[in-house]
């Protein structure tokens, strides 16, 4: 059948007889799908929305027409297509099933993958940490009870490496879902907000933000409520933190307005789900009278620590569900379960809204036991070991040298503009921790994320001149609640037991949020906000805040609700900065500043002088010097200028064993102090057919003296002139060659009638081992 060459704007569809619809021509029916392709020419819709002196650009129906939703969001010349997808029919999981996939294009930067298949292969860490982003930014809006397979995919399709693609793909995943027919109470509108000399700017571009001391990403959904934030910032003020993401919120609102026009004009319509998974109020109503007072008992003995408390939970939960099978014969699994654990929230809840305490004894302000111990094993360069109730964190500070600095690919560089990093922190969280087994694998995405905000919460103080990369590890040997910021603390702790002069001590605390909604007007009623949460306690919001006794350097909101108020953020941040201090008081009694100095067993820094004429004598034939130095030693070399090496060794005694390796690779090569025009003594070595090979004293490396400055005739061979292996022979010198340093000798202008004298030399060195970096001075750094 040949193939139709109208467009299809042009197409012109009609129903034959009570069947499915036809083309003209055509005797095969179109499915749903293809008929919505056909359609999708001629209903491309676009908006821009002005944010300050950017424009985003908003787009649909032109691009991926066969899926749920499809948008296309772009700023500048960067372009992002997000599509949502979802299916029609259950899923047998318990939970909403959501996958969000961040995926970066080299294409859409203008190059070719690097690795051996040339293809994007994998998920980079900036891919599934933004994935998270997006991830919490729309869960929070699903109906309840919606487990249906989801999916929204993120693809570059431009990057101009001025504008962020991040943040269009928040706001295209947002425009997605608006504009298909899945259940999704949006829509939500993302910016990032960087300050600039006390400024803030919405959506800087790359070269802006490099000169920005905050990163803020902030989704806000109608009436000015906030969905979702992720900042990172140079120990900014609590007023101008508080500031930007106010900022923020006003124009995530303009976006939205922009999207709700395009719904608008699209006039999107929401399909019915065949069944939102929710318990039914009887099963309920049954389970309250049957648990509650037992509950209640529970969640108010305060003598039970995590596992015992969970025990009793379990055993409640056991007899429960046995009472409801029989009383509901023909009830799901699913209802079963899930109206226990309906009754055990609001149990748990009802406590902290109506009498102000929490299942553990304190009151919504107070602070879990905090115990800080430093220096746990003298053989690491840093080590500590940070325990918040029944939260465990040790951290270790291992040091290396510049070149195990992380690196970027240059797709990343290209994309995100991230290049090498000298200080990482990385997050291990093991099954033990929570009295589970599973498989010990790679990162999940759970420990990326969690590495990533510890990560930001320590850099700014990290100085930026230190002479080592730095790694963290942070390894959760017990967790009962907020473990990332437990590294945070931990990790200052390790980086100050280390010697690293960080410019102040971070702490970090995560504040928890209950509310209480009313049912009419669909807002919040009342809320209480509580200081250091335990896990899993039922809440509304996991508000994660770190920094110093100044500012802030981390916060993650992590919110479960359709959006929040600003006042109640506010209160928040407000909360979460006076418990920050009173942790670091507590730290500050087990370590208050850096060490004056690293440890004994530290890492060397050290330099090397080496002339232009003796780095190929150093280095060797290919570098054979400079990595047999590094396979016996382990130290690791590196060049920093022309005549400058920089030489790492984990220890003090591999150091020794790189310096007497240097001497003794560089023995027979120690430079004369010279006089130019001088006239020295030669020996042959060698005769060549070019020329003679000779020294000027016993240890040096022979150079080359050729036929043209052998004598004012010219010769073909040195033997012409009767020179023989091992005779003495007078030379002028005339310096270096300034191109590739070699000796330049003569003969030839000795033969003129001047008289000359001849000099004798004395042996001098010239590679000389520099000072090491000192420990003292690297800490005043």
């Amino acid at each position: 059948m040949a193939a139709c060459r109208r467009c299809c704007s042009c197409l012109r569809l009609r129903p034959l007889g009570d069947g499915p619809l036809r083309l003209p021509g055509r005797d095969r029916a179109l499915t749903q799908l293809q008929v919505r392709a056909l359609w999708g020419g001629a209903g491309f819709r676009a908006v821009a929305v002005d944010l300050g002196s950017r424009k985003l650009e908003i787009s649909s129906g032109k691009l991926a027409r066969f899926a749920d939703g499809s948008a296309v969001v772009q700023s500048g010349d960067t372009a992002v297509m997000v599509t949502a997808v979802s299916k029609t029919k259950p899923s047998p999981s318990q939970f909403m099933p959501l996958v969000v996939d961040y995926r970066q294009k080299a294409a859409a930067a203008g190059r070719i993958p690097t690795n051996y298949l040339r293809r994007e292969i994998g998920s980079s860490d900036k891919e599934i940490l933004t994935s998270r982003v997006i991830d919490r930014s729309i869960r929070p809006l699903f109906p309840a009870g919606y487990f249906y397979d989801t999916q929204v995919l993120c693809n570059l399709l431009a990057v101009d490496g001025v504008n962020e693609p991040d943040v269009l793909a928040i706001n295209g995943a947002s425009v997605a879902l608006s504009l298909s027919d899945i259940p999704w109470n949006g829509p939500i509108g993302a910016v990032r907000i960087g300050m600039i000399d006390g400024e803030c700017v919405v959506n800087p571009t790359r070269k802006e933000m490099s000169s920005s001391t905050l990163n803020l990403v902030v989704a806000g959904a109608p009436k000015s409520q906030i969905v979702m934030m992720e900042a990172s910032a140079e120990n900014i003020l609590q007023q101008d933190f508080c500031h930007a993401i106010k900022v923020g919120v006003k124009y995530t609102q303009q976006i939205i307005q922009g999207i709700q026009q395009l719904v608008k004009e699209i006039g999107v319509t929401k399909r019915t789900p065949q069944k939102l998974f929710t318990p039914p109020p009887e099963i309920v109503e049954h389970t309250h009278k049957l648990a509650m007072e037992r509950l209640y008992a529970v969640f108010t003995d305060y003598e039970h620590d995590k596992i015992s408390r969970d025990e009793a939970i379990n055993k409640i939960r056991l007899g429960t569900e046995e009472q409801l099978k029989e009383k509901f014969p023909e009830a799901d699994t699913y209802e079963i379960i899930e109206s226990f654990n309906v009754v055990a929230k609001e149990v748990f809840r009802s406590i902290i809204l109506n009498e102000y305490k929490r299942c553990d004894g304190r009151d919504l302000t107070s602070l879990r036991n905090i115990n800080c111990e430093v220096d746990m094993f003298k053989i690491l360069h840093g080590s500590a070991l940070f325990q918040r109730g029944q939260t465990q964190v040790l951290c270790t500070v291992t040091f290396d040298s510049l070149e195990s600095s992380m690196k970027s690919d240059r797709i990343i560089t290209a994309i995100n503009g991230i290049k090498d990093k000298n200080f990482m922190l990385h997050y291990e969280f093991p099954p033990y921790a929570t009295n589970e087994i599973g498989k010990v694998t790679g990162v999940n995405r759970r420990e990326l994320g969690h590495g990533a905000l510890a990560e930001k919460a320590l850099y700014p103080v990290i100085p930026k001149d230190f002479p080592f990369t730095i790694r963290v590890t942070s390894e959760v040997l017990e967790s009962n609640g907020s473990s990332s910021m437990a590294s945070a603390c931990g990790g200052s702790l390790a980086l100050m037991d280390a010697g690293v002069p960080v410019s102040s001590a971070v702490a970090g605390v995560a504040i928890g949020l209950v509310t209480k909604n009313n049912p009419d007007k669909g807002e919040i009623e009342d809320y209480r906000l509580l200081t250091d949460i335990l896990a899993n306690y039922n809440g509304d919001m996991d508000f994660k805040i770190a920094g110093t006794n100044k500012g802030i350097t981390a916060l993650q909101a992590d919110i479960k609700l359709p959006g929040i108020p600003i006042k109640i953020v506010m209160e928040a941040i407000q909360q979460a900065s006076v418990a920050k201090k009173e942790i670091l008081q507590i730290m500050n009694k087990t370590i208050s500043k850096p060490r004056a100095s690293r440890k004994e067993n530290g890492p060397v820094v050290e330099t090397i002088q080496v002339p232009l004429s003796k780095r190929a004598k150093f280095v060797g034939p290919g570098g054979y010097h400079l990595k047999k130095l590094q396979a016996e030693t382990g130290v690791t070399i590196s060049q920093v200028d022309e005549e400058t090496f920089s030489v790492f060794a984990p220890t003090p005694s591999a150091m020794h064993e790189a310096r007497d390796f240097i001497t003794e690779i560089c023995r027979d090569d120690q430079e004369q102090q010279l006089e130019f025009g001088a006239v020295y003594t030669a020996t042959i070595t060698e005769i060549r057919d070019t020329g003679v090979m000779v020294k000027l004293y016993p240890n040096m490396t022979a150079v080359l003296l050729h036929n043209t400055q052998l004598d004012q005739r010219k010769i073909k061979h040195p033997t012409a002139l009767g020179l023989e292996v091992g005779q003495e022979i007078q030379v002028k010198y005339f310096g270096r060659d300034p191109a590739d340093g070699r000796m330049r000798l003569s003969r030839k202008v000795l033969q003129s009638p001047a008289t000359t004298v001849v000099k004798t030399l004395s042996d001098r060195s010239s590679i000389v081992m520099g000072e090491s970096i000192s420990q003292s001075s690297s800490n005043s750094t």
